[in-house]
């Protein structure tokens, strides 16, 4: 490819690309914070029904001396299913023949019970605030909490529909410098084909510190509204510093800016050292070394290209499938870490630091075994180990956290793989059209995850059988993907159609049906 040889001119991975990629970085980290601090704004304290006897001064002035706390406690507030203080009723009258010791449960009836009436008393020992304990989102109103994620994720499933679309037609930086959604694809096209896996890694590694990160900073911070605060305000900083990075020349270039093209290499072999190749970049030389890609990159890509274009189809839809299989199950498990029953903050924790080693070793798997054999692997591991825990008793809570952090660090690695897999299975003008119709598939996933929880209902396992088969099923369906480890990075449509006939042309003895039919 003839922009390869530009830049490994300029430098394929250079001074440049660590100031990129380190710029690039410090955005997502954060980023992930925001996509994780529902967890903890939104925690759900222990709560019981406000009865007066012990929230009211005036009701307690007529309690006789010798009664404490908890006997107050059982006289106003009826046993739950847990056989804990009911969170949503509260006798109407106090039940004062409870304390007898001989007492069953048979001494008091449902109809001595009415819902909440006076609103709540929190447990404030772990979390000062949150927007549950603030607005009441308990009992009759526990829905709306669920409802406030999804339209939290409903506003990023926008983003990645529209902004992957606008970059391709208008530019990375000019989408990048408001909406960070589209960070990790601009520094794969300023790296050559040999550190675009390190490059990707890097990046996807933001998403494992931000998880550390955001169990930190909730560990100091206990109020929602202050929290809230802290993981957004860093935002301005890297909005101030996000003129300063490069648009993709790739790009420019291929849509015919060739000024602003030459400006950007230039700049690179700048800030790489390169003086020599930076006095020897001209117009003429570009038009002489990309005159094929020019020719047929003028026409911008739509997204109908991505379903009608011949050999796009079934990439398209496959990989849409593991992204929405990523969001889907992730953040399904991931924003509901009270339901494991163990210390939220040792979780996040955890979920970050074994997030490290898989990525880490997703990386040295694609440059030993390709793309297409870890995606697959990565896929379908998470979601037996999620599927392991419907054979677990509720009451082990280790091991059911066990196989839940390891399944996500699995979802983590195939994160990487498809970053990495995606971009290299489509070419420069329908890149970010694709990673967005990827990123809004996975927050299609990422909305439709947390619903599945209300099939727990019919049993607890049901959610957990749908959290693992839908990984599962999509890594196999990745068996279908062509293998693009070590190939060039493609530029055009052309490119992609040039590289399914050199593969049926090499294959003996002659081209699979399957390679035949889809590539």
């Amino acid at each position: 490819m003839a922009f390869s040889e530009l830049l490994d001119q300029v430098g394929g991975l250079g001074r440049f690309q660590v100031l990129q990629m380190v710029a690039l970085v410090v955005p997502i980290v954060w980023l992930t914070t925001q996509g994780m601090l529902e967890n903890f704004s939104a925690a759900v304290p222990s709560h019981r029904c406000w009865v007066p006897l012990l929230d009211n001064s005036t009701g307690q002035a007529s309690v006789p001396g010798a009664l404490g706390p908890k006997d107050l406690l059982t006289v106003s507030i009826p046993p739950g299913p847990n056989h804990e203080p009911h969170q949503c009723r509260r006798f109407r009258q106090p039940q004062w023949q409870l304390l007898d010791p001989n007492a069953t449960a048979t001494n008091w009836s449902e109809a001595a019970t009415e819902p909440c009436m006076d609103g709540w008393v929190y447990d404030h020992s772990t979390f000062t605030s949150t927007i549950v304990s603030e607005w009441d989102l308990v009992c009759d109103s526990h829905a709306l909490k669920p409802m406030a994620q999804s339209i939290y994720l409903s506003g990023i499933l926008v983003g990645a529909a529209v902004c992957g679309h606008i970059s391709d037609r208008f530019g990375r930086r000019l989408v990048l410098t408001w909406n960070y959604l589209q960070m990790a694809m601009s520094v794969m096209e300023w790296t050559s084909a040999r550190a675009r896996a390190l490059a990707m890694t890097l990046n996807s590694l933001g998403f494992s510190f931000g998880q550390v990160l955001m169990a930190a900073v909730a560990y100091g911070v206990r109020d929602w509204a202050l929290l809230q605060l802290v993981v957004s305000a860093p935002f301005f900083l890297c909005f101030v510093y996000s003129w300063w990075l490069a648009e993709s020349a790739r790009w420019l270039l291929i849509t015919g800016r060739l000024e602003r093209g030459l400006q950007e290499l230039r700049r690179v072999a700048a800030i790489n050292r390169k003086r020599v190749v930076e006095g020897t970049l001209t117009t003429e030389v570009l038009l002489s070394a990309m005159q094929e890609e020019l020719s047929v990159g003028q026409a911008p890509a739509s997204l109908g290209a991505l379903f009608c274009t011949p050999g796009l189809p079934l990439r398209t839809g496959i990989s849409t499938l593991c992204w929405f299989a990523f969001g889907f199950t992730f953040y399904g498990l991931a924003l509901d870490l009270q339901a494991l029953d163990s210390n939220i903050f040792l979780l996040q924790v955890l979920i970050g630091v074994v997030d490290i080693p898989a990525k880490i070793g997703s990386l040295l798997l694609l440059s030993r075994l390709g793309r297409r054999p870890t995606q697959v692997g990565s896929l379908v591991l998470s979601g037996l180990c999620i599927l392991a825990n419907t054979l677990v008793p509720y009451e082990m809570g280790a091991l059911r956290s066990a196989l839940a952090v390891l399944g996500l660090g699995g979802l983590g690695a195939a994160f990487t793989c498809f970053s990495i897999y995606t971009g290299e299975l489509f070419p420069t003008v329908l890149r970010m059209t694709s990673v967005g119709l990827g990123q809004m598939a996975a927050r299609v996933g990422a909305i439709l995850g947390p619903l599945v929880r209300l099939l727990a209902v019919h049993g607890r396992w049901l959610p957990l059988l749908v959290y693992g088969g839908v990984p599962v099923v999509s890594g196999l369906a990745a068996l279908l993907l062509p293998e693009t480890q070590s190939l060039p990075l493609p530029d055009t449509i052309q490119d992609v159609q040039n590289q399914a006939v050199k593969k049926a042309t090499h294959n003996t003895p002659g081209p699979t049906v399957l390679e035949s039919t889809h590539f």
